[in-house]
């Protein structure tokens, strides 16, 4: 990978940690997301499962919402989606199912991670969509605002 890509890679995953701040201040699990095409923004979205009262309001499945509708298509051929947290088994089905071109996440989520952590469906060959991920970007960032948020509610 370029210096531009790498360079690139990490200004849009600043903008992730950015929304995920503002899920955490929210009250919610610090997540964020932004979907891009062509090197242009089309969505920005953090968690809100506890906000808006749905189970399916991670930070993903709203940028996905976001960019589809400002494309007119749910079909978003050649978009990138930077995640600060590694997406999980239901975010990875509307992941592939929207045709994401590449996915690059943050930290690793043991727990539900299906980029590889616990699962891996971007990598299961009989699927007819594949899409290229990368963890790692911006990783100790990540997982300092997800551990940072989680000691925070132990201790309170």
């Amino acid at each position: 990978m370029n210096t531009s890509q790498i360079n690139a890679d990490q200004a849009f995953m600043a903008m992730a940690l950015a929304a995920a701040a503002e899920a955490a201040h929210a009250g919610e699990v610090p997540v964020g997301a932004v979907l891009v095409k062509d090197g242009e923004v089309l969505a920005v979205a953090h968690n809100q499962p506890i906000g808006l009262h749905d189970p399916s309001a991670h930070a993903e499945m709203l940028a996905l919402r976001a960019a589809a509708a400002a494309l007119g298509n749910y079909r978003l051929d050649g978009c990138t989606l930077y995640v600060t947290l590694e997406p999980c088994p239901m975010c990875a089905g509307a992941i592939l199912h929207s045709r994401i071109g590449r996915v690059v996440y943050g930290a690793r989520d043991a727990k539900t991670g299906a980029a590889g952590s616990v699962v891996n469906l971007f990598a299961n060959r009989l699927l007819n969509h594949h899409t290229h991920v990368e963890g790692g970007c911006c990783a100790a960032a990540a997982a300092e605002q997800l551990s940072g948020f989680f000691a925070g509610r132990r201790k309170g």
